[in-house]
């Protein structure tokens, strides 16, 4: 991993831990955190499951073109989750909101 990727996922990071202690609400894209962690296993190579109803319903109150902003970043990938994959999960959820990006 190069070092611009690792200070994405340190930003990444320190912007959770941050919400955390102070007690915020805490989301990415309007995505609940414990979302993206029902997701993680739909998204995570070499053998992604099926994304669960948890990960569905998180996913279909998100914010899915925010979203975008990080499928070319590498902060995915520095967190072990395929991008390619994450685009897929909307379609997988059978989500019609699906963004083109």
């Amino acid at each position: 991993m190069d070092k611009a990727m690792k200070v994405v996922a340190l930003a990444l990071v320190l912007m959770v831990v941050n919400n955390i202690g102070f007690g915020e609400a805490q989301s990415i894209c309007n995505m609940p955190i414990a979302g993206l962690y029902a997701c993680r296993p739909a998204v995570t190579p070499p053998n992604p499951t099926a994304p669960t109803a948890q990960c569905c319903m998180a996913l279909g109150q998100a914010d899915l073109h925010c979203f975008c902003a990080y499928r070319n970043s590498g902060a995915l990938s520095s967190f072990g989750i395929d991008p390619n994959l994450a685009m897929q999960l909307p379609k997988r959820c059978n989500i019609s909101k699906s963004p083109n990006c």
